[in-house]
């Protein structure tokens, strides 16, 4: 069995481009095995240059012969990808060994997350990495890549938390430098909403989707965006901030700073507060998390079942504006919320209302789905996002 490090070392001398280009291949093989029409289109290389590539890997042993329907896959190797998901409320790791399938992963998951605070929780996520590793069969040591998903932006060329630095994280907070050290590879980090849109384009039902939007929605609602395979992040890292738009100038005050954003009114705080206000009124008990909420909807309990639909109409009308900006293929509903269909339910509602009608036609083949991967999206395009910093020759 090889090391992938071993692997990337022995690609056979040649000259710059074509190095670089069998680097790309083989990782995106990593990231995910597929035909060479599948890596040209997740790579931006001719399918030429893909198969040029394909045939000096398959030579030097690093990609076996292809399989069934001219399938590239990676030969066995010890390495293991890591991804990493610090939400509010909630961690997920994913491991998987690199020569495995996207869905052969071995998975952590814990309802604690960094509201605590980062240095608090960094212990458990040790724990959980670990265990995760062990679940593949391998140990630290084997760790190749890692990636790191966040409820908060980050900006794109430093890799820091663009300004102002929100709770619960604070100035100085670097877990993609502490998870990073620890494990000896090079962490990289984005927000969590950028990487559930890359991982639904990756290993989603409808990978090829030119435009995608993947809406995160749990304690606080985020969008990613994809544009020709490039996950938009704006000069400072701020672009998909659906959370952020101001849907009521009268509103209540964000944490942002701004004044009734779609955040406070369709957040997990804001829902929760819906239900006890209607609560009061009766003797029933009133719930203390969105996870009950979303359970008594789910459950036809009639306040819980209504105040989730109206998100899910906010939800859409915001919707509706990114829709006839971006006319995208394919937006994804992810996080805690999508865990109940009437969510998608009020959001299709608003969206058909208020969108430009050939933006979200049938006819226009526009999908809104829930998500495909559930709640280990953002960790798994955490784990791509690892595996792709890996492009750079220079990376650790």
């Amino acid at each position: 069995m090889a090391d992938a490090r071993d692997l990337l070392g022995r690609l056979p001398e040649a000259g710059p481009t074509r190095t670089a280009n069998r680097r790309k291949v083989l990782l995106a093989v990593a990231i995910k095995s597929g035909t060479q029409a599948d890596i040209a289109h997740r790579t931006l290389l001719s399918q030429a240059t893909v198969s040029a590539s394909v045939r000096e890997l398959v030579a030097a042993g690093l990609v076996p012969g292809l399989k069934e329907r001219g399938k590239v896959c990676l030969s066995p190797v010890h390495d293991v990808g890591v991804g990493v998901h610090l939400g509010f409320n909630h961690t997920t790791v994913v491991a998987r060994r690199l020569d495995k399938e996207f869905d052969q992963v071995t998975s952590r998951v814990s309802s604690e997350g960094v509201s605590r605070g980062w240095h608090r929780a960094l212990p458990e996520v040790r724990q959980m990495i670990d265990e995760a590793i062990e679940g593949t069969g391998r140990q630290r040591s084997d760790v190749f890549s890692l990636g790191i998903a966040v409820p908060r932006m980050i900006h794109p060329r430093t890799g820091d938390f663009t300004p102002p630095v929100l709770p619960p994280w604070r100035t100085g907070d670097d877990p993609a430098k502490d998870l990073g050290s620890w494990l000896g590879v090079r962490g990289f980090i984005d927000n969590d909403a950028n990487l559930g849109a890359l991982a639904e384009q990756t290993y989603g039902t409808r990978e090829n989707a030119e435009t995608v939007v993947y809406v995160k929605a749990s304690t606080g609602v985020g969008a990613g965006i994809i544009v020709h395979n490039v996950v938009l992040r704006g000069h400072g890292g701020m672009a998909g901030e659906l959370g952020h738009l101001t849907v009521d100038p009268d509103g209540a005050v964000c944490q942002c700073g701004g004044r009734g954003c779609l955040e406070t009114v369709i957040g997990a705080d804001a829902l929760i507060a819906q239900v006890r206000a209607a609560r009061a009124r009766n003797s029933a008990p009133a719930p203390e998390t969105l996870e009950q909420v979303i359970s008594s909807a789910n459950g036809q309990d009639a306040v819980c079942m209504r105040v989730i639909h109206d998100a899910g109409r906010r939800l859409g009308h915001s919707l509706a504006q990114l829709c006839n900006l971006l006319n995208p293929d394919l937006v994804v509903i992810g996080g805690q919320l999508a865990q109940c269909p009437l969510l998608l339910e009020g959001c299709n509602e608003s969206l058909r209302r208020f969108a430009l009608p050939g933006a979200v036609a049938e006819s226009s083949e526009f999908t809104l789905a829930l998500s495909q991967l559930g709640t280990q999206a953002e960790a798994q395009g955490a784990l791509v996002l690892g595996l792709r910093g890996k492009e750079d020759a220079g990376s650790s």
